[in-house]
Formats: C-alpha cells, sequence, structure tokens
C-alpha cells in the first residue's frame, strides 16, 4: 500500500487499508528514511525538514494511525529503525542524525505509555549496512566508516531484518 508517511491521512489510510486486507496490524516497522546530506552551512530549511518529515514525523504518523489498532486487539509490536548516527552525529547529516535522536526518544516514550496494552515498542540503531544511501558515500568517506567497525565492513540488510524479525516474533521483554 503506497502512501506518503511524511502526511499523517495518508499514513492513517495506509493503515486503514492494510487492517481491512489483513484483519488485523501485530507489527509496525517504522524503517522509512531518506537523507539529505549537507554540512550545516549549506543545509536549506527544505532540506532539513523534508528529512525530519519522513524520518521523525513518519514514524510519529505510522504509529499513532496503528496505536488503536493494537490497544483494541491487545498488543502488538512497533520497532523503530534509528541509526548509529543518532548516537554519534555524522558529518554532514544534522537532519538526518536529529531525526534518528528523535527515534530513540519516541521510542521509549511510546514504549513507557503503550507498555500497559500489551505494546512493546523498541529501536535499533544500524551502522552502516550495505544500502543505496552508504553505497552513495564517497569512497574515501566510506572506506573510513568501514575502518572504525570492528569487524572490518558493512552490515548486510538481511542481519538488520533478522533482528527485525526477532524482536517482533521473539521479544516478548525487550
Amino acid at each position: 500500500i503506497k502512501a506518503d508517511i511524511s502526511k499523517y491521512e495518508e499514513a492513517e489510510k495506509m493503515l486503514k487499508e492494510a487492517v481491512e486486507k489483513l484483519g488485523r496490524v501485530d507489527v509496525l516497522v517504522n524503517n522509512a528514511g531518506i537523507n539529505i546530506d549537507r554540512f550545516l552551512i549549506n543545509m536549506t530549511p527544505e532540506q532539513w525538514q523534508k528529512v525530519i518529515d519522513v524520518d521523525l514525523t513518519g514514524a510519529f504518523n505510522c504509529t499513532k494511525a496503528t496505536l488503536p489498532y493494537m490497544i483494541q486487539q491487545g498488543g502488538g509490536r512497533i520497532i523503530n529503525v534509528s541509526s548509529m548516527s543518532a548516537l554519534d552525529g555524522a558529518v554532514g547529516q544534522a537532519n538526518y542524525a536529529a531525526a534518528k535522536g528523535g527515534i530513540v526518544s519516541f521510542t521509549k516514550t511510546v514504549a513507557m505509555e503503550y507498555a500497559q496494552y500489551n505494546i512493546i515498542c523498541n529501536a535499533i540503531a544500524p551502522g552502516c549496512i550495505r544500502t543505496r544511501m552508504t553505497d552513495a558515500m564517497p569512497p574515501g568517506m566510506l572506506r573510513e566508516r568501514v575502518s572504525q567497525i570492528p569487524l572490518g565492513r558493512r552490515g548486510e540488510p538481511e542481519e538488520v531484518a533478522k533482528l527485525v524479525a526477532f524482536l517482533a516474533t521473539e521479544g516478548d521483554y525487550i
């Protein structure tokens, strides 16, 4: 179901359609993310806002639209994808790091507010994963980033997916 999650009405419509097709929503994975990398002095207010709108407000919109269904059915799992940039910062990523940092705080709040409804909310913070975003990094910057990883390589999307699947199916008390 296609939706612009930066707009609440579209996120709400997407969730409604999903529940109509599937009958319920047990797991929400907020993994939409974009980046528009610039040094802060060169970043336009529009570039800042676009990343915040998709990466942070999108998670709010999808979570808000999902909560009534999960409350009504007696529980569910929400998994928010943050980033190590949220914790470490990243050159040229003030907007991205701020949005992903917001995801961490958002997750903690949702977890506390909705545990009483058996809704478990977690965030994961992947590091340098082999994606279009990291493929587009300048080669020198990518080499530098990889050199700081103890395993000496980027992670694979499938490795992140395994963690999400674990939290969705086995993470009863995490």
